[in-house]
């Protein structure tokens, strides 16, 4: 795949990725085709925020095998396996800083500002009318 605005993935992580996608060794059905523009296709949508029928046709294919496929590897497992390989590959190259920051700052809401109700007694009692004597 050449290179474009539509391409996220370089070639170097594409090599990352490419083996822990699933085969078509042993699979019944439509064989996965080109699973580098699908791929392409996933991180896109997720980068813009587009709906999956806005895919670009012409650089994705058709946006239902983009989604289906995505669906796919979310049901089977197949991205948090990437996920969790990838971060192992990079904690072993010593690419990720674990440091935690812990931040216990509290901001308060002002009363109007929440959405709970008090009980009428806490408020001074209902509301009273005001009525001129006679």
């Amino acid at each position: 795949m050449t290179s474009s605005r539509y391409q996220s993935l370089t070639d170097e992580q594409w090599e990352l990725i490419e083996p822990l996608l699933p085969s078509n060794t042993g699979r019944r059905g439509h064989p996965f085709w080109n699973n580098r523009r699908v791929v392409e296709g996933i991180v896109y949508r997720y980068g813009t925020g587009i709906p999956w029928r806005d895919l670009p046709v012409e650089h994705f294919g058709s946006w239902r095998t983009v989604w289906k496929r995505h669906r796919r590897y979310a049901g089977d497992g197949t991205w948090d396996n990437v996920l969790s390989r990838l971060l192992a590959q990079a904690d072993t190259d010593g690419k990720i800083d674990w440091t935690v920051s812990v931040d216990a700052t509290i901001n308060r809401a002002h009363q109007h500002g929440t959405n709970t109700t008090r009980p009428e007694q806490d408020t001074g009692g209902g509301l009273e009318l005001h009525e001129p004597p006679h």
